[in-house]
């Protein structure tokens, strides 16, 4: 059984990186069924009037919730998690992939729920809007 999680409000979860290369993407398709080509044809992408290939959106919704999921120590306290889709990661065919970065705070603390405010990051802007999650912590 995993122990009660001891927070307050303006607790930070710690930030995490993570890659995201074109062979993420095949993956991601693979594993989702999603295989529009704006995910691995830059032709298409750019056609499209992207810059290049971009993430699949719930894949870089999956990274941020893992950091939510991995602070609470047990992915069934997560009663809850939403985002929107701001902004595209655009994952360019370098070898280095894209990075997105995830931080989160607590911003209440009620009944032993405490509700998070999520931020995902690529180039130094936001990706996911209105991200947020609510976790069991007891």
């Amino acid at each position: 059984m995993t122990a009660p999680l001891a927070v307050e409000v303006g607790t930070e979860l710690p930030e995490q990186s993570f890659t995201v290369t074109r062979a993420d993407l095949v993956r991601s398709a693979g594993a989702s069924g999603d295989v529009n080509p704006v995910h691995w044809n830059q032709r298409v992408a750019q056609a499209g009037g992207l810059p290049d290939v971009i993430a699949h959106g719930m894949l870089t919704m999956a990274l941020a919730g893992r950091v939510v999921s991995d602070w609470a120590g047990d992915p069934g306290r997560v009663l809850a998690y939403s985002v929107r889709f701001t902004r595209p990661v655009v994952v360019p065919d370098d070898g280095m992939g894209a990075t997105v970065t995830v931080s989160a705070k607590v911003t209440a603390v009620d009944d032993g729920v405490a509700a998070l405010s999520v931020t995902a990051s690529f180039d130094g802007q936001t990706v996911l809007g209105r991200a947020t999650a609510r976790v069991r912590l007891g």
